[in-house]
């Protein structure tokens, strides 16, 4: 598996390498000698989004209302499935997360299971994809909640109710926000990487039929953290454009 990992890397940084080598260069970044200018994980994610890709062409070339096909309706399903998570996390107005919360949380079940494909590996396993996602929602939360209530007045939620515990409230407030970024990474990256390790180990003691379990386990799992992702990202917006009466 990783030896088939290694030889995908290996070709696309012999097509690719040279001209992103030169590109980096201009910008003062050198690539030490041996290293991939590439790294896996880029390769991989480009691998997710070129999948997703194809299939929205396809999915949206075969739309029926009279007679969907067993895509459309699995599309459909994953859209109601996460509109209702909207609408119960975030409130009534969550739909319009919709494309945002649905877009990562593909992205993130695909690449988690993505390494139980031979020869390719699951860009989640790098921490720096699980941190890219964290950095992406923890951004665009503040965003949703900075556009729905102004700077100022979105801010001032960082002081608490009154003004006097604002001291002690302040600080409590920005360790708090700056650990989730940091949360989702660890949960995400941690439990991918480890899957993958696992099966790996057990591949080599058994490659036929002991892996099975835990390749079962890995696709259920790797469901599991895009869905806890999304859902703590849901968390994060509701409370981000909560009303003041709420």
């Amino acid at each position: 598996m990783e030896e088939h990992q290694l030889l995908i890397v290996k070709w696309v940084n012999e097509l690719l390498g040279p001209p992103f080598a030169s590109l980096l260069s201009v910008f003062g970044v050198h690539v030490p000698a041996g290293q991939d200018v590439i790294p896996m994980q880029m390769i991989m994610g480009a691998v997710v989004v070129l999948v997703l890709m194809i299939l929205s062409v396809i999915i949206k070339s075969r739309l029926s209302v009279e007679n969907p096909g067993k895509l459309q309706q699995s599309a459909e399903l994953v859209v109601e499935f996460l509109e209702g998570q909207l609408e119960e996390n975030v409130g009534h107005d969550g739909h319009q997360f919709l494309p945002i919360v649905g877009t990562l949380g593909v992205f993130i079940a695909f690449s988690n299971v993505l390494g139980l494909v031979p020869g390719l590996g699951s860009p989640t396993s790098n921490a720096n994809v699980p941190a890219g996602c964290a950095a992406f929602i923890f951004l665009y939360y503040n965003y949703a909640g900075i556009r729905k209530h102004g700077l100022v007045k979105y801010l001032k939620h960082f002081a608490g109710p009154v003004w006097w515990i604002a001291p002690l409230m302040i600080p409590i407030e920005l360790i708090s926000h700056l650990a989730r970024p940091l949360s989702l990474t660890i949960r995400l990256w941690g439990n991918i990487f480890a899957e993958e390790l696992l099966i790996v180990i057990f591949v080599g003691i058994l490659p036929l039929f002991l892996p099975l379990p835990f390749i079962a386990f890995a696709i259920f799992g790797g469901l599991l953290q895009a869905f806890i992702f999304i859902t703590m990202s849901q968390m994060y917006l509701s409370m981000a454009v909560a009303s003041e009466d709420h």
